[in-house]
């Protein structure tokens, strides 16, 4: 039992967890419209392109999550804009605003002698590092994307399915689209102080993508998935502290292997439920 519980005994280590089980709530809410829309490639791109923000936040010694959170507004508003453009795919928007981005981050990280830290930092996580007032933060956050959650609940949901019909049905898809965006923006600048940016996908995509075979509802796979990145956490942190691991990617990692576990159960689940005897239909 002094295995399971001993390192939740430290101070910092209790804050960690804290930290990731507020993170996991926040990502299962936008992660999982991320994975019902398919906007996989869209949250990547996003978690890169707080670089700049969060390397003139360092540069000038303000508060990191405040710099994150303005190039997530920037974003934000690029990819939204670039979206009404006929003759621009979405995809070749997103791609353009990632690479001059992560860019621009890279130019002004060049300009410092000492950043390399603190680009560790945000490449890869400080979840040991989580302070009480980080913990208020991603309260604070909660309760937003919560709020933003259920209040536009039914356009998210329109949105996801059928983007015409969302239309005819006055729920404004674009205006709809860009606050998905925003709760998206929220979930990764509340998530790479916790697993950084190269991982956050791991807590924002996998829990949700984990839960989605075996909720019944959308609802049911945004509570799933908080509890699946909940333990994610849990373990990671467990784990990363008896094998010396790096606390974020052991957590983000774990997520991901729940993944897998889920839909290899998932399978099994589906064999055994066909009845004795049928095939698969097969399929051209």
């Amino acid at each position: 039992m002094e295995w399971l519980t001993g390192p939740f005994e430290a101070t910092f280590v209790q804050r960690a967890l804290w930290g990731g089980i507020l993170v996991s709530a926040i990502c299962a809410l936008a992660g999982t419209w991320v994975v019902l829309r398919g906007m996989a490639f869209l949250g990547d791109a996003m978690s890169h392109g707080l670089l700049p923000g969060v390397a003139l936040a360092a540069l000038l010694g303000g508060n990191l999550m405040v710099g994150a959170l303005l190039s997530a507004a920037v974003m934000t508003a690029g990819v939204t804009a670039l979206g009404r453009t006929p003759r621009l795919s979405q995809d070749t928007g997103i791609g353009l605003l990632f690479v001059g981005m992560l860019s621009l981050g890279v130019i002004i990280v060049s300009r410092s002698q000492s950043f390399a830290v603190d680009l560790t930092g945000f490449l890869f996580g400080d979840v040991l590092a989580v302070r009480e007032q980080d913990l208020a933060l991603l309260g604070g956050a909660l309760a937003l994307a919560l709020a933003v959650s259920v209040l536009g609940h039914r356009a998210f949901l329109a949105l996801a399915f059928d983007a015409r019909k969302a239309r005819t049905l006055g729920l404004r898809p674009r205006l709809t689209h860009a606050v998905l965006l925003g709760l998206l923006a929220l979930a990764i600048v509340a998530s790479f102080h916790i697993v950084g940016t190269l991982l956050v996908l791991g807590l924002l995509i996998a829990p949700p993508a984990a839960a989605l075979p075996w909720a019944r509802s959308v609802r049911g796979v945004m509570v799933l998935a908080a509890l699946l990145g909940m333990t994610a956490t849990f373990f990671g942190l467990l784990l990363s502290w008896h094998l010396s691991t790096a606390a974020g990617a052991t957590v983000s990692a774990l997520a991901v292997v729940l993944f897998f576990l889920s839909h290899l159960a998932s399978g099994i689940r589906h064999r055994h439920a066909r009845p004795a005897g049928t095939r698969p239909a097969a399929t051209d």
